[in-house]
């Protein structure tokens, strides 16, 4: 935070999200904490990568600039531009519907992975279960004693070894 502090570019902000910045967390979609979050203020973008140090300061480096946006089209690329041009030219009732298409398909998209990870620790589950009841069965078949009598009989033999 400090090393951005006076940059006029760039900024890196602590929020708490449990407090007076609750707002702006539920607006950005933040769920959980910590939750770090780049990009440019109007559409901020999950951070995905590692929380050392290093690899934010690397990150930071590389992303934390003035980038192509609506208000910076003059670092868009052609087809950046066009699209905003596109964007721009919609009218508002317009690019309300295309926005809230796309969070919903954001939302379908969260909604069946969350469904998949139950799937899978259910599959975990009835799996431990199944384990768990086979080493019994295992264990109750006489392995304990078939131990114990390998180490007599070892011992019987004049080994030490057990």
């Amino acid at each position: 935070m400090n090393q951005y502090k006076d940059n006029p570019d760039a900024g890196v902000f602590d929020v708490d999200c449990t407090a007076e910045g609750k707002p702006l967390c539920e607006s950005n979609g933040v769920r959980g904490y910590p939750t770090l979050k780049w990009g440019d203020p109007a559409a901020l973008e999950d951070y995905q990568g590692g929380r050392d140090y290093g690899t934010l300061y690397k990150f930071a480096e590389a992303n934390l600039k003035p980038m192509c946006s609506p208000s910076n089209i003059d670092l868009c690329s052609a087809e950046e531009a066009a699209e905003i041009q596109t964007y721009m030219e919609m009218s508002d009732e317009q690019l309300e519907g295309e926005i809230t298409s796309k969070e919903s398909e954001m939302e379908a998209a969260e909604t069946e992975f969350k469904s998949f990870v139950e799937g899978l620790q259910n599959q975990y589950q009835e799996g431990m279960k199944k384990k768990d009841e086979a080493l019994d069965l295992i264990k109750d078949s006489g392995l304990g004693l078939m131990k114990a009598v390998r180490v007599k009989k070892k011992k019987d033999a004049g080994s030490d070894e057990l």
